[in-house]
């Protein structure tokens, strides 16, 4: 008996590869003759894990272990669902381990772990809400998308191509729910409903969303009804059997992290655990991390969960909720010493937070047992990200942006059972902006649109692509709204990580992640590292030219300078928070 097959020039290889089209779509099954000039087969048959394939070999004339086919080949195609929290991060994922897993665990978003993939590296290209969207749908850095900051970004360019619009091309019938915050409405979706109000981030109780082009506002919290439209969709109004595309992006839990009322007190009674870094002094980066908005002082009254005076509208409403928002404002309850006003800040934050998650959480498992209840589980590709990481206290901070870790690494998490059998953990580089053409390349469709990313795929099989990518450029342009933080661009290689800040200072950083995986300690002047920040300079630079974004530091100053705009068109009589903060 003999295992090496060939169909029409195509051979297989030694683990028994099949190509069966031109196309180089390939099938994981052994299939076995006898090595004679002349033989004949009958039908070979079985449901294969990707494909549901039937060969029928009419006749044989080897040479050369050749053989004359004629194949019939049906494809089924995988259902996807993208589900994205806003500002979720790792740290309040379970299945990522932590200071909160035991006592704030989620066991829904578990399960997609315990059968799937669980990537620990996959890095954000641009760490903040909107410029992050755009590249996940573009496949592009914010240079190409032209989407590069929330404030005075503008609205994304929607005559340029998004990865739904391919799959819609190619017959999935496609569905967005919840948050989009792009501010062009959504194309190449069949069905939407986003938030539409606050400036297109939502509001967490009676929100309004914009539903095929009519805002209409519905009453309960937002995590629960996004999740209903989503279920419905699926009920009711897509064609059964065909494909589809659903992706679901919840607000929660961006701030103002307001909770379900079921969970509101959930841990009312315990103190939650601080981070490691929660006490960090910035020794070393003074001007970077050492000078932001975005420290336990600058939590505002209506995060801390104040009650708006009645009567208060308009400007004045503002003022008084975003109190706190401001140097030299400080949210401090009576009696309570710095320190102490510090701390409860923390975990009055924290509590809520991770409250909002618990809702993503249960409604996660709400799409996850459709699923099953309905035969979808093995032929859906569930996928559970986010827009980039957050900070839970690390560092002092909460919000993002930094190059730093806990938000610049994005969770991801990957199920697809017909194609991933066991949990795995996978520490490869991945950003971003590959995730288009990976999920393009897991639907099996072809595109010639150029992407800047690229697909990952194989990974999700323990195949690392030759030559895959070594180091992840980084760049983020806002300031100084919101929270302050310098302008930078750097490089996130397996151990290291290197940043030049920009804007008014001219500051570089490095960090040993295997030394330092908490990145406290800024070794740029540590001759021992001189050779590290020479190569990794030399490969930032080939990273930039690579991705068209070699541009001058005045160039870099003058995009966050630049008002493109505003997201949505704001009427005369709103009150712009931004304005208010800088007055």
């Amino acid at each position: 008996m003999n295992t090496f097959f060939c169909v029409h020039n195509y051979y297989t290889d030694k683990n028994n590869h099949v190509i069966i089209d031109e196309n180089q779509l390939t099938v994981m099954k052994k299939i076995k003759y006898h090595n004679t000039p002349s033989v004949y087969f009958r039908m070979l048959a079985t449901m294969l894990s990707l494909l549901s394939v039937t060969i029928l070999l009419l006749s044989t004339n080897c040479k050369e272990r050749s053989i004359t086919e004629v194949a019939e080949v049906e494809i089924e195609k995988p259902n996807i669902i993208y589900i994205m929290a806003d500002d979720l991060t790792t740290q309040a994922i379970s299945s990522y381990g932590g200071i909160y897993k035991d006592i704030a665990p989620t066991p829904n978003i578990d399960k997609i772990a315990a059968d799937g993939v669980l990537f620990q590296d996959v890095m954000c290209t641009n760490a903040i809400c909107g410029p992050s969207r755009a590249s996940i749908l573009t496949g592009n850095y914010s240079n190409l998308n032209g989407y590069y900051k929330n404030e005075g970004g503008g609205k994304f360019d929607d005559s340029q191509w998004t990865f739904p619009q391919e799959f819609q091309k190619n017959g999935y019938q496609t569905s967005l729910f919840g948050k989009w915050h792009l501010g062009t409405e959504p194309k190449g979706f069949d069905v939407f409903k986003y938030h539409n109000s606050a400036n297109q981030q939502g509001v967490y109780w009676n929100p309004t969303y914009n539903i095929n082009g009519t805002d209409t506002k519905v009453k309960g919290y937002a995590t629960n009804l996004t999740t209903e439209f989503a279920i419905d969709w699926l009920k009711k109004d897509r064609t059964k059997g065909n494909p589809f595309l659903m992706v679901l992006q919840y607000k929660a839990p961006h701030r103002p992290w307001e909770p379900d009322k079921k969970y509101e007190t959930l841990w009312e009674d315990i103190e939650m655990p601080y981070p490691t870094t929660f006490n960090d002094d910035y020794k070393g980066r003074e001007l970077t991390a050492g000078d932001t908005e975005m420290t336990m002082d600058y939590f505002s009254r209506r995060d801390m969960k104040y009650q708006t005076p009645k009567g208060l509208k308009g400007k004045e409403k503002v003022k008084w909720e975003f109190y706190g928002a401001k140097p030299g404002e400080v949210v401090k309850p009576k009696g309570m010493s710095d320190e102490e006003a510090r701390k409860w800040r923390y975990q009055t934050y924290i509590k809520d937070y991770l409250a909002c998650v618990k809702s993503v959480d249960d409604n996660v498992g709400k799409v996850l047992d459709y699923l099953d209840k309905n035969g979808l589980s093995d032929n859906t590709i569930v996928i559970l990200t986010s827009d980039q990481g957050f900070y839970l206290g690390d560092h002092g901070f909460f919000d993002k942006r930094f190059i730093y870790e806990e938000s610049v690494r994005m969770p991801f998490i990957l199920k697809y059972p017909k194609m991933i059998n066991d949990k795995t953990t996978n520490h490869d580089l991945v950003s971003n902006i590959d995730f288009a053409p990976t999920l393009l390349d897991l639907a099996n469709i072809k595109t010639d649109q150029k992407m800047q990313g690229q697909s990952f795929k194989p990974i999700l099989t323990g195949v690392k692509p030759e030559n895959w990518q070594t180091g992840v450029y980084y760049h983020y342009y806002e300031f100084p709204y919101w929270h302050h933080v310098q302008p930078h661009y750097g490089i996130r290689t397996e151990k290291f990580t290197l940043a030049h800040f920009y804007y008014n200072i001219d500051v570089w950083e490095l960090y040993d992640l295997e030394k330092d995986p908490n990145q406290v300690n800024n070794v740029i002047n540590n001759p021992e590292y001189t050779n590290v920040v020479n190569e990794l300079k030399v490969q930032l630079r080939e990273l930039m030219i690579k991705y068209e974004n070699n541009k001058s530091l005045a160039d870099f100053r003058k995009i966050t300078d630049t008002d493109f705009g505003s997201l949505v068109d704001k009427k005369n009589e709103e009150a712009s928070v931004q304005d208010i903060l800088a007055n």
